[in-house]
């Protein structure tokens, strides 16, 4: 997906309208393409799938498959990684630093980047980087909605992603706070569950999740 150089990336629309990308984060690949399922099952089509899940890039290509679904790579280490990624069928790549390595890539292939910064100079950094979304992790820990509304008053043009501690409660805050969209991991792709065979409560939390971002 190509975009007009200095412009803002296509897919921040689909990002923006979403409200949330589910972070996957599991011990094993089964457990991530569960998860993944049942979070299809309630409506969600976006989807990080992180560099420590277990063969990753495996798991992503057999998910960019299906047309449905809008794909991306979580915690991209370097650009080797982002490279295979991209390869596989990866739309979006994340990093929770400042990587200018993974830039390079992902705008060859018209994917979108997103650097993760906490301070004002971090998002200055990713910015000057190339970065098409700023992450802000770990957001709660930061502040939460307060330091994202901060950080938008010194950078108002940038597209903000709060990730870290965002749930189903908070999520309307940090939209009011000025994020552009969330990521939410572990109380959406909660491991215990999974494991546990527990669809209805993980549909349940996607579906308290989808409910407060359209409030």
């Amino acid at each position: 997906m190509a975009r007009p150089e200095g412009g803002v990336h296509p897919l921040i629309a689909t990002f923006r309208a979403a409200r949330l990308i589910p972070v996957v984060r599991t011990s094993t690949a089964a457990r991530a393409a569960t998860a993944v399922a049942w979070l299809q099952e309630a409506g969600l089509r976006i989807f990080e799938i992180t560099m420590t899940v277990p063969d990753a890039p495996a798991l992503i290509r057999a998910l960019a498959s299906d047309p449905a679904l809008l794909i991306g790579a979580g915690t991209v280490p370097d650009a080797a990684a982002a490279r295979a990624c991209l390869d596989a069928g990866a739309r979006f790549l994340v990093s929770p630093w400042v990587d200018p390595a993974i830039v390079g890539p992902a705008k060859a292939a018209g994917a979108c980047a997103m650097l993760g910064a906490f301070t004002p100079t971090e998002v200055r950094a990713a910015i000057a980087a190339g970065a098409d979304v700023v992450k802000v992790f770990p957001a709660a820990s930061a502040g939460g909605p307060a330091h994202v509304k901060a950080l938008r008053s010194v950078f108002p043009e940038v597209a903000f992603c709060p990730t870290g501690g965002v749930d189903a409660r908070n999520l309307p805050d940090y939209l009011a706070a000025g994020a552009a969209f969330v990521g939410i991991g572990g109380k959406l792709v909660d491991e215990a569950l999974i494991a546990a065979g527990d669809r209805g409560a993980v549909i349940a939390a996607a579906h308290a999740a989808m409910g407060t971002a359209t409030t």
